[in-house]
């Protein structure tokens, strides 16, 4: 298992060194199933609010629940995987609620970060972050990129690839 990917106790651990050392902690989540260029800018504009980047990353449980039956494409150990080798990304914990806000309350990020098709106020964990002073952020997408339009193309095959007998049912 890769380093970056660590259990709660181990990242409370390594967010008070960072603290210590005076860093600034940003925190989002997300399934991140298949990644593409719009988690990518997501992340590394995230990473640029401060130091250290910790994501979120939904278990298959919960993206099956929040996404359908369908989903997730890949295994959650997979996707942090491939996460953890973003160098925009510092740190990956699992959350199997429905929610991150026990992992915000228990990390207490500097940064909380959001896409902007969340409003403020309707970001979990915000008013706990601004509490102790620190900063909610909605950072906007790139256009027309997202998983689930990436899953709707692959099925309409064919396409510039060719023919997708894998996406037929």
């Amino acid at each position: 298992m890769h380093p970056k990917i660590k259990s709660l106790s181990a990242l409370k651990k390594a967010r008070n060194q960072w603290k210590n050392a005076g860093e600034k902690v940003v925190f989002t989540n997300g399934c991140f199933d298949i990644l593409h260029f719009g988690h990518v800018s997501y992340l590394r504009k995230a990473k640029a609010l401060g130091d250290r980047l910790i994501i979120g990353l939904n278990t298959d449980a919960s993206v099956k629940k929040l996404k359908g039956p369908d989903r997730p494409v890949h295994h959650e150990r997979d996707r942090a995987e491939v996460l953890a080798e973003l160098a925009s990304v510092d740190a990956i914990v699992f959350f199997g609620e429905d929610t991150p806000e026990k992992l915000i309350h228990a990390l207490k990020p500097d940064v909380l970060v959001k896409g902007a098709d969340w409003e403020k106020a309707d970001i979990v964990g915000g008013k706990f972050v601004e509490s102790y002073g620190g900063k909610v952020r909605r950072i906007k997408f790139e256009e027309g990129r997202s998983t689930t339009k990436t899953i709707e193309k692959l099925k309409r095959g064919p396409g510039p690839l060719g023919d997708w007998p894998l996406f037929r049912r």
